[in-house]
C-alpha cells in the first residue's frame, strides 16, 4: 500500500519527463551524433562569414581598380587634348643589370673568380 502511494504522488512528474528521441537512436541508420551536428553547423557559419568577408574585399579591390583606370584614363584624355605626348620609357639596348651594362660584352663580376683550394693557399682572405 504504501508503494502505491509512493507510485501515485510521483505519476505526475512521470508525466512531465521528456518523452524518448526516438529518431536519434545510434542503430537505427542515419544516425548522427549531436556534438559533430553542433561543430559542423559552427563551421558552416564561419565559412559563410569568411565567404562574405572575401566578397567584401574582392568588391573594395575592383572599385579601387576601376577609380584608378579611371583617373589614367581621364589623365591620359588631358594630356592628349593638352597636346603633351605621353612619356615613354626608353628602350635599354643593353638589357640593364642583367647583361652587366658594359658594352664590350663582358661580363663584369662583383667577387673575383675563385678556384678550389684558393682559401687555403691564401689565408689573407
Amino acid at each position: 500500500m504504501k508503494r502505491l502511494l509512493i507510485l501515485t504522488a510521483l505519476l505526475p512528474f512521470a508525466v512531465l519527463a521528456q518523452p524518448l528521441n526516438t529518431m536519434n537512436n545510434p542503430n537505427q541508420p542515419g544516425y548522427e551524433i549531436p556534438s559533430q551536428q553542433r561543430m559542423q553547423t559552427q563551421m558552416l557559419g564561419q565559412q559563410q562569414q569568411q565567404k562574405g568577408m572575401l566578397n567584401q574585399q574582392l568588391k573594395t579591390q575592383t572599385q579601387l581598380q576601376q577609380q584608378s583606370l579611371q583617373n589614367q584614363m581621364n589623365n591620359n584624355t588631358q594630356m592628349i587634348q593638352q597636346g603633351q605626348p605621353r612619356v615613354q620609357p626608353l628602350p635599354n639596348p643593353n638589357g640593364g643589370m642583367l647583361s652587366g651594362g658594359t658594352s664590350s660584352g663582358q661580363q663584369q663580376h662583383m667577387l673575383p673568380p675563385r678556384s678550389n683550394g684558393d682559401m687555403l693557399n691564401n689565408p689573407q682572405n
